[in-house]
């Protein structure tokens, strides 16, 4: 059965942290919904309200597009070892870019990597649990180095041209804040 939390405990930080990776899901009205697999070493909780995302550049920046339209986020984990689970947190965030006052300080929270664009914010509404039974169980291999090695062709100045330029906007064509700095 489903249990819902207001904020994070230490059993959901140990299962948080034990994850190669996370879903993202986030909409914004007469949009479509994204749905965005995550890994690497970019996921931390700041705080039992709070955790937040290092987005590493890919193709498009339909999270910050439907965040700054909507707010609303659901991030997902699942155990595909055992016990089965599956962890999500409800919230609202926000895209923190490299001119941001607070940018510093969530930056060094992070390994830095190539294509970093900026850190997703999410203030927590409500953590739920659930069964995951129907979950197949998988081992982890190795993690993909194709996204860093992809990032770490182009200069920063050739990066900061792409994103202002071809992630201006959403596939939807809602506006995004887009890095007018680079991450330091």
């Amino acid at each position: 059965m489903a249990e819902f939390f207001p904020a994070l405990n230490d059993a959901h930080r140990a299962f948080i942290a034990r994850q190669p990776v996370f879903f993202v899901a986030t909409s914004a009205s007469g949009a479509r919904i994204n749905l965005s697999p995550k890994g690497m070493d970019t996921f931390r909780v700041l705080d039992p309200t709070t955790v937040a995302y290092l987005d590493v550049a890919g193709s498009g920046n339909e999270t910050n597009a439907h965040l700054l339209a909507d707010g609303r986020i659901t991030i997902m984990f699942c155990a595909f070892d055992q016990p089965a689970l599956i962890f999500r947190i409800y919230g609202r965030g926000r895209p923190v870019l490299p001119q941001d006052p607070e940018w510093r300080a969530l930056y060094s929270e992070f390994p830095p990597l190539p294509g970093t664009r900026q850190i997703f914010v999410v203030a927590i509404d409500q953590a739920q649990t659930s069964c995951g039974w129907g979950v197949p169980q998988m081992t982890l291999d190795h993690p993909r180095e194709t996204l860093n090695k992809y990032n770490a062709k182009y200069s920063d100045e050739e990066r900061l041209a792409y994103w202002q330029g071809s992630n201006a906007k959403s596939i939807d064509d809602l506006p995004v804040r887009t890095p007018d700095a680079l991450p330091r």
